[in-house]
């Protein structure tokens, strides 16, 4: 008995139990990293004398939901910590946790189809997994590495600003030259947000743990945790966006597909990083705090409009349509054409489709090699292999231009699939 449609079934399952478990855990997570940053840039300073007193160095009021609400700072220790204190590090692990079985079951699974594209880089699975899990480990060593290293004096946290930009660059410009396109973006993406869950792992939260301890003892809290904590956390924040990105970049294959694809992709998280500035920037603006943060949103506005013109496809030359034959001798040509038609691309799907959607395999639960089905999918087809070229996966099958035209025709004319 053959399981390979239960295997992939169950599979199919995995994947989207998984993603939505992963959307949910990075909505929690970048949803309280971008409040943080928001409060810390509209607290104001109490009116208060007692909450002065008591070291409060900024407070704020808001109303959410038919309550209110009075966050407030602390520029050192309070006078006493409470029993219970909140941790935010649970969203952070959930979030790289569900994404790393996502992309073991999606990626790391089926290396061979989606990890690698032999037109780029022909290697075994086995290796391209091992590289793929380099990427991860490696970045994070590095990245870790320049922190820590690079990280002292007056302008040093623009030094490691620049030496970490120079690591991403080389980086998705390399996962570009060795994986499938589609691949090195989700890779790229995946190994800058492993830094950000190592950041709150290995720095922030154990940080923030030696300071309460301290506090808790009495004995003096060394600064060091603080600065090493803030710096990760500002990196965090910047890496949002591009990360975000990179992750959603495998829905529109215009972007990977690209035959510059690693500088689309450097371009639009350089775009991301800005646009995030912006909104850092933007609320301490409104309390005279900073800079004006137009420029940086109008730098990423101009980047992603500049890749826009660039990436504009080629204007295609009309096909000429012949006149059209009138009464009977039309109905029969037609009947004759739309079934030519579909049998032209009914031999493209056996050729292309069939070893991953007939009889023995349905990925995704789809069988290609039924004219009902092909019918019943026609819209799907269309949009997978014309619009957005997504399938075959990676092109392992060689699929043309002049094929993906044919079924694109076919489609337009009415996805006839019958006389």
């Amino acid at each position: 008995m053959d399981f390979s449609p239960i295997l992939a079934y169950a599979l199919d399952w995995a994947n989207l139990l998984l993603r939505w478990a992963h959307v949910i855990t990075a909505i929690a997570w970048v949803g309280s990293s971008f409040y943080f940053v928001w409060l810390d840039n509209t607290l104001t300073k109490p009116q208060d004398a007692a909450l002065r007193d008591k070291g409060v160095g900024g407070e704020l009021w808001a109303v959410h939901g038919g309550g209110f609400y009075n966050p407030q700072k602390y520029l050192g220790a309070p006078p006493k910590l409470p029993e219970h204190l909140h941790w935010f590090y649970w969203e952070s692990y959930s979030t790289w946790l569900t994404g790393f079985a996502l992309f073991t079951v999606l990626y790391l699974f089926n290396a061979g189809t989606f990890l690698i594209d032999q037109s780029v880089h022909n290697w075994k699975p086995v290796a391209a997994i091992h590289a793929a899990l380099g990427f991860l480990a490696g970045f994070w060593l590095i990245y870790d590495l320049i922190c820590r290293t690079l990280g002292r004096g007056p302008n040093g946290d623009k030094v490691v600003g620049g030496a970490i930009f120079v690591v991403v660059v080389f980086a998705s410009w390399l996962a570009c030259q060795l994986f499938a396109g589609r691949a090195a973006f989700l890779l790229v993406g995946a190994m800058m947000a492993t830094a950000m869950s190592a950041n709150v792992f290995f720095w922030i939260i154990p940080g923030q743990r030696k300071v309460v301890a301290a506090m808790r003892a009495g004995e003096p809290v060394d600064p060091v945790h603080g600065q090493r904590g803030k710096q990760r956390s500002v990196h965090n924040t910047y890496f949002t966006l591009p990360v975000l990105f990179a992750m959603l970049s495998n829905h529109y294959s215009f972007t990977w597909s690209h035959p510059q694809n690693w500088l689309v992709l450097i371009l639009m998280m350089f775009a991301g990083a800005a646009i995030r500035q912006f909104f850092v920037m933007r609320h301490g603006y409104k309390l005279g705090r900073n800079g004006n943060p137009l420029p940086y949103a109008l730098v990423g506005v101009a980047v992603i409009v500049g890749a826009i013109v660039w990436m504009r496809p080629a204007p295609v030359a009309t096909p000429v349509v012949n006149a059209p034959v009138s009464g009977a001798a039309s109905a029969d040509k037609n009947g004759a054409s739309s079934q030519n038609d579909f049998k032209a691309v009914q031999a493209v799907l056996e050729q292309r489709c069939y070893m991953c959607h007939g009889e023995q395999v349905q990925m995704k639960n789809l069988r290609l090699d039924s004219p009902d089905s092909v019918k019943q999918h026609a819209q799907a087809i269309y949009q997978q292999a014309v619009v957005q070229k997504l399938m075959p996966m990676n092109n392992a099958t060689g699929i043309t231009d002049a094929e993906r035209a044919l079924i694109g025709k076919w489609f337009e004319a009415g996805a006839a699939t019958g006389p």
